[in-house]
């Protein structure tokens, strides 16, 4: 017999797997009457069973390969202004790239990474609407704007194009 909290789980990897849009945390909560909280645990312990979670700043989004999946990743450093964040976002997925994620290596804390899953223009002007609404401070903030991102592209001449379009703004360090 399932617990509740094992049936509430395996739901909530349904409702998921359903969506190719992220789903904030409470709105989980209101489909299942629990607070919030009770959903951030429920997704620990499913990650801790190896389920392919992403925490997106729109919310959770189960992480499926696609078979058109980019199979050109790189990690890049590059280093820019807050006010520079959507130029940069901009040129990597108008050159039909993905930015997947952002870290950065702290001093104190070692290395702290983020889903960002920006795949279109309407992504990162999302993101950039939330970070300017925020009074929280992006990642590189912390590193004197250097920080790191993991971006998709279709292919090697694409990479190529998205890191020559931010080698010439200045934000690709090499």
């Amino acid at each position: 017999m399932l617990t509740e909290g094992s049936q509430r789980r395996i739901k909530i990897i349904d409702i998921l797997s359903n969506r190719s849009t992220p789903i904030s945390g409470a709105e989980l909560a209101k489909q299942f009457g629990v607070s919030r909280q009770v959903i951030v645990q429920d997704v620990a312990l499913l990650r801790a069973e190896n389920r392919d979670i992403l925490s997106t700043n729109k919310g959770y989004l189960l992480f499926k390969p696609r078979s058109d999946d980019y199979s050109c990743k790189e990690v890049i450093l590059v280093k820019h202004t807050e006010e520079q964040i959507l130029d940069e976002m901009s040129s990597i997925v108008d050159l039909g790239g993905r930015m997947l994620d952002v870290s950065i290596d702290h001093d104190l804390y070692g290395q702290i990474r983020s889903d960002l899953v920006i795949n279109n223009a309407e992504d990162a002007g999302d993101f950039y609407q939330k970070m300017r609404e925020s009074t929280s401070k992006p990642l590189c903030a912390l590193t004197d704007d250097y920080h790191y991102h993991t971006i998709s592209a279709p292919s090697a001449k694409a990479m190529e194009l998205i890191k020559a379009d931010l080698r010439e703004k200045g934000y690709l360090i090499e």
